[in-house]
């Protein structure tokens, strides 16, 4: 196994420098680090774990490690919340958190360990992770304690945070069939995303529990993004008239969905139903505002740090990963579908 002394004689960096490059110290220069932790990587370096956990009792410092933020996810105030609901409950138990940016190239350029030992961080909270992304099986693996928001896997460092993700879906697709809806289409996002998957699962089999078919053009890929959303429902909504309300995997794309039918003269209620999925702050004052299933976020998030510390301070004591129940909140972009049947008549 490499180590600093070897990452030394390979850069002609001295020991000191190497190791303070790898820790991240604002005194070695960018161009230094990028060299320096571009060989420990060649060289297969990883931190020294009897260190590393001398570093981590010591630590007060939690990382709060989110996946690819972007300028569409502005629109969405879920990692904001998530934020709010991690540092309240750190600071009143004496912690502090550090935000941290990660994306699927910047985990092949930095090993979880890495970064947790760079950071010195007692543990982590990771949210927005896709399906294969290395940090997965790097922070199960790791002795780093780690929760998860929204994937749903336990190690022996390791928990999680989720909400009813499928029963929330199901009772979306119910209130629709309630109302008289036979033709239901649904908008999914990135098929990397767990939450894509479990939500789908919630689509197929509410339709099956209700006697519907699950037909598989009745599903559009949306992306979790509001422009490609409504790319792809706008031919879809010109060739199945049929359709009289639509489920969507989010908020954002739902948005997408209304601007679709809008461009198209369908008026939402009257001709087509929309819900969608997270309640972020614009859904209730668009017109007409978005019958939607909302999430806690900050719920979601105390319940994180909270098992978080517990994996520190109380690591052999094993706690049950934390399901937050979701709300489907009605408001004017759903409607009876025989209204849609007499617009057309």
């Amino acid at each position: 196994m490499a180590t600093l002394k070897d990452i030394s004689k390979a850069t002609g960096f001295s020991i000191t420098t190497v190791s303070r490059a790898l820790n991240d110290y604002d005194d070695v220069n960018e161009e230094t680090k990028q060299l320096i932790n571009s060989t420990a990587q060649k060289l297969n370096y990883s931190p020294n774990i009897n260190a590393q956990n001398l570093v981590m009792q010591k630590s007060k410092t939690i990382g709060i490690i989110v996946s690819s933020l972007t300028r569409e996810g502005a629109k969405n105030n879920l990692v904001f919340e998530t934020l709010c609901g991690v540092y309240d409950t750190l600071e009143a138990l004496d912690y502090e958190f550090i935000l941290l940016s990660t994306s699927s190239t910047k985990q092949k350029n930095q090993t979880f360990g890495q970064i947790c030992s760079q950071k010195q961080l007692a543990g982590a909270i990771i949210q927005g992770l896709k399906i294969g992304d290395p940090y997965l099986e790097e922070a199960k693996n790791s002795s780093i304690p780690c929760i998860l928001i929204d994937i749903p896997v336990t190690g022996e460092t390791m928990n999680y945070v989720t909400s009813n993700q499928q029963d929330s879906v199901k009772s979306a697709i119910k209130y629709l069939h309630r109302l008289s809806h036979r033709c239901i289409a649904y908008v999914n996002g990135t098929r990397d995303a767990h939450v894509s998957n479990e939500r789908k699962q919630g689509y197929e089999q509410a339709l099956i529990e209700i006697g519907l078919e699950a037909k598989p053009e009745y599903i559009i890929q949306g992306d979790f993004d509001e422009d490609i959303a409504k790319k792809n429902i706008t031919p879809f909504l010109i060739n199945h008239s049929e359709v009289t309300a639509i489920v969507c995997a989010s908020d954002v794309m739902a948005l997408g969905v209304m601007q679709a039918a809008k461009s198209l003269g369908i008026k939402v209620p009257d001709q087509l139903s929309i819900i969608g999925f997270d309640n972020i702050l614009l859904t209730k004052y668009i017109t007409p505002s978005l019958t939607t299933i909302a999430q806690s976020p900050y719920e979601m998030a105390t319940a994180a740090a909270k098992l978080l510390i517990d994996l520190i301070e109380a690591p052999d004591s094993k706690k049950m990963p934390k399901i937050i129940q979701n709300e489907l909140i009605i408001r004017e972009s759903t409607g009876p579908a025989f209204t849609h049947a007499m617009k057309k008549s």
